[in-house]
């Protein structure tokens, strides 16, 4: 047993490497440390006793907050009956076949299969596979690029990485590969032309990308990958009739579109599937954080019927598909997410997101759009971000070296609720869990006027 905090801080320092932290200043302990030992609800707690109301649901993903006790008791009582098994050669499990079914119940349609495995970056890793797979399968060997766009996030893998439009997840990696390539970011604060309707940047953004279709070659482009909402690249809504857009283009030339719900799937936005809120029609969907509110971790690729349909005329003809992860729909994770699943309808946490997102989002709007250095204030559901710039009229950015955005999120978890500095941009993210109260929504509000403050003056 550790009996000292600081003592667990030197372990810390010491032998943990970190994920997406400057490991310098981590290591020489230049930078701050905290160590979360609870939570309950929208509120987590660390060893020193500091309670922060997290109003990032951890990393978009602990929807039905902290301390639910039904998601425990449910990977308990599955570890003593079967801690695992493995879903190789037509094997399963009670929970995730279970799951698979509550799954397809609840996305569009059309869709029929999933596809499990544990992160959102191996499920973009897996509807890579089978989209190359699938054009193998329909004698389109050629048909192999995939376009994603600038800001997007899809994991931080070689090839997921590849797919993310970010330049933290590139620089210094070699990233992205071929046949990954992108297209604009449906931004529509940062359009290059300010005289743009909405309407018009999406039917700029369409344009953009048939060009980049014609100038590959229709014949070598198999996939367009896209969030519903833009999530780590700024939580950035889509502009009016962007996706019946984008759609007509992938419908012209024969092109998969693959929905990354990783961030909106399982009620983010207000609707159970994100797809279904921006009128999408995908053949793929990502699934991954709110499956499970990361109670344990698990992802899925949910597979479109016309696809399905290829994929078994693939297996008639090659055999068995060659593809699989050791862990692929573990049981004590497939457990957590029928428990999640359950909850949500039980509680009926997706009219909690309707009712207290639209509550939250408009009382951030009216507290912040009138500041100066306060560019937009945008989002849809429970997700909502603030854009700091230094001239609103001009459209003038702040340096990256100032590092406005992440100084602003300090100041805020100094005043005890959680934010997110988003990368390429100085934005302060919100992805409360789904049980947020209006009041903690004030609370947030309140605390983010206030650390702003104290930053931009």
């Amino acid at each position: 047993m550790l009996d000292t905090n600081n003592e667990l801080n030197a372990f810390d320092r010491d032998h943990f490497f970190h994920p997406s932290t400057h490991m310098g200043t981590h290591a020489r302990g230049e930078s701050p440390a905290r160590i979360v030992t609870g939570g309950s609800g929208s509120t987590i707690v660390d060893r020193d006793g500091r309670e922060s109301l997290d109003a990032f649901a951890g990393l978009y993903c602990v929807n039905v907050g902290y301390g639910r006790q039904e998601i425990a008791e449910a990977i308990a009582d599955q570890a003593r009956k079967l801690p695992y098994y493995h879903a190789y050669v037509g094997h399963g499990s009670e929970p995730s076949i279970q799951l698979a079914k509550m799954i397809v119940d609840r996305a569009p349609d059309h869709m029929s299969r999933v596809y499990f495995g544990l992160s959102g970056s191996d499920a973009n890793e897996t509807n890579i596979k089978l989209i190359w797979y699938y054009n193998n399968v329909r004698g389109r060997p050629e048909k192999k690029k995939i376009i994603s766009r600038w800001r997007g996030y899809h994991g931080s893998g070689v090839m997921t990485g590849s797919l993310t439009g970010l330049k933290l997840f590139h620089d210094q990696f070699d990233l992205p590969r071929a046949p990954i390539l992108h297209t604009e970011a449906p931004y529509y604060f940062r359009r290059p032309n300010r005289d743009q309707s909405e309407e018009e940047f999406a039917t700029w953004c369409a344009e953009k990308l048939e060009e980049m279709i014609l100038e590959e070659g229709p014949e070598t482009v198999a996939a367009f990958i896209g969030e519903p909402i833009l999530g780590t690249g700024g939580i950035v809504p889509p502009p009016a009739t962007y996706w019946e857009k984008i759609q007509a283009v992938l419908k012209k030339y024969d092109i998969l579109l693959v929905a990354d719900e990783v961030v909106t799937g399982f009620g983010r936005l207000g609707s159970m599937f994100g797809s279904e809120h921006y009128g999408m029609k995908p053949d793929l969907i990502t699934i991954a954080k709110g499956l499970t509110s990361a109670y344990t971790p698990l992802s899925g690729t949910i597979v479109a019927k016309s696809m399905w349909d290829v994929l078994v005329e693939g297996s008639d003809t090659f055999g068995s598909l060659g593809h699989g992860w050791t862990y692929s729909a573990h049981p004590l994770c497939a457990a957590a997410g029928v428990a999640n699943l359950e909850l949500i309808d039980k509680l009926d946490l997706i009219s909690n997101v309707r009712e207290v997102g639209t509550y939250f989002r408009a009382n951030l709007h009216e507290a912040f759009s009138n500041q100066p250095h306060v560019g937009e204030v945008r989002g849809d559901g429970l997700l909502a971000a603030v854009e700091f710039v230094r001239d609103r009229d001009d459209r003038v950015f702040f340096e990256a070296e100032e590092k406005v955005g992440p100084r602003i999120a300090a100041a805020l978890a100094e005043r005890g609720v959680l934010g997110r500095a988003m990368p390429q941009g100085d934005i302060l993210g919100f992805a409360p869990p789904f049980c947020l109260t209006k009041a903690e929504a004030d609370r947030v509000v309140e605390a983010s006027v206030d650390a702003a403050r104290s930053v931009l003056g």
